[in-house]
C-alpha cells in the first residue's frame, strides 16, 4: 500500500515542463538514432550507451574507481567518435539542415518534354547495356560535385546523354549532374556509401548513387552496366527494375512540380485579359 502512495505521490509532484522536457529529450534520442541508422556509427553509439548505463551503475554502488576510469573513458570517447566518424555525423548535420521542404523536385526537370528526352536515353542505354549515372539536382546545391566534373551548361536531350555515356568516350566515366533543365556537368565524381545494405551484386555506381542521395535530397538514376537494369536512388534507397513506362511515371511523380503561386498567378492573368 506504501508503495502506491509513494508512486501517486511521485506522479502528483509532476510539472508540465517535466513532461516537456522528457519528450523533447526523448525526440532528440529518436531522431538521432534515425539518422545514424545504417552507418558504422549506429553500433558505436550502441556501445556507448551501455557505457554510460555502466558507468551509472558504479556512481549508485560507489564504485569510485570504476567510475572514474569510466567517466575518463568517456571523455575521450566524445573525441575519438568526433574524429573518427565525421562523415556520419556530418550527413546527419545536413540531414537536418535541409529537413523536408514543402517545394522538393522543382528544379531539376520542371516539364514532361526534359523527362521524355531522359527516359528515351536511359532506355536506350539500358537495351545497349551501357552503364549510367546521372543526378537530378534538387533543393540542395552540388557545388561541390559540379566542379569535379566537366561543366557542359547543355539543354537536355536523349542523343547528347547516350554520347556522354558511350564507352570510351571522354565523358563517360563519371556522373552527369542536372539541375533547372540544363545538363550542368558531366564525369563528376561522386562519394561512396559506407552502407552495410547494399547488395554486393550491386557495384560502384549504386554506391556511389546512394552515397550522394545520402548527402543531399538528389534523385539519382543508374544503368547497370552488367544487366541493363534502370534503378532510381533517392534518400539512401534504391528501386530497381524500372521499364521505360514506370521510369516516365516515377519522375512526372518526383519531378514535375508547380508552386501553387505560380498556378494563382497564371489564373490572374487569365482573369485579367
Amino acid at each position: 500500500m506504501n508503495y502506491f502512495t509513494d508512486f501517486f505521490n511521485s506522479l502528483a509532484l509532476i510539472r508540465v515542463t517535466d513532461i516537456i522536457d522528457i519528450a523533447i529529450i526523448s525526440f532528440v534520442v529518436y531522431k538521432l538514432f534515425s539518422l545514424l541508422r545504417n552507418t558504422r556509427a549506429e553500433q558505436v553509439l550502441y556501445g556507448l550507451i551501455i557505457v554510460l548505463i555502466f558507468a551509472s551503475v558504479a556512481d549508485i554502488l560507489n564504485l569510485n574507481t570504476v567510475s572514474w576510469v569510466m567517466n575518463q573513458f568517456l571523455t575521450v570517447a566524445l573525441v575519438f567518435i568526433i574524429v573518427v566518424f565525421q562523415p556520419e555525423l556530418r550527413s546527419a548535420l545536413e540531414r537536418i539542415g535541409r529537413g523536408r521542404s514543402i517545394f522538393t523536385g522543382e528544379r531539376a526537370l520542371k516539364n514532361e518534354k526534359s523527362i521524355d528526352e531522359l527516359s528515351r536515353a536511359m532506355t536506350s542505354l539500358s537495351r545497349q547495356k551501357i552503364g549510367a549515372l546521372v543526378v537530378l539536382e534538387r533543393e540542395v546545391g552540388l557545388n561541390d560535385i559540379v566542379e569535379s566534373g566537366t561543366t557542359l551548361d547543355a539543354d537536355v536531350s536523349s542523343e547528347l546523354l547516350i554520347n556522354i555515356f558511350i564507352p570510351n568516350t571522354p565523358l563517360h566515366d563519371g556522373a552527369v549532374i542536372i539541375n533547372n533543365e540544363k545538363i550542368i556537368a558531366a564525369a563528376c565524381y561522386l562519394p561512396l556509401s559506407n552502407s552495410n545494405l547494399i547488395s554486393k551484386e550491386l557495384g560502384t555506381r549504386h554506391r556511389a548513387a546512394v552515397g550522394i542521395s545520402e548527402r543531399s535530397d538528389a534523385i539519382v538514376i543508374v544503368v547497370s552496366e552488367e544487366t541493363g537494369n534502370i534503378s532510381i536512388v533517392e534518400s539512401g534507397r534504391i528501386d530497381r527494375y524500372f521499364d521505360e513506362d514506370s521510369f516516365k511515371q516515377r519522375l512526372k511523380k518526383d519531378l514535375v512540380f508547380v508552386r501553387e503561386e505560380t498556378v494563382d498567378d497564371e489564373k490572374k492573368e487569365d482573369d485579367d485579359e
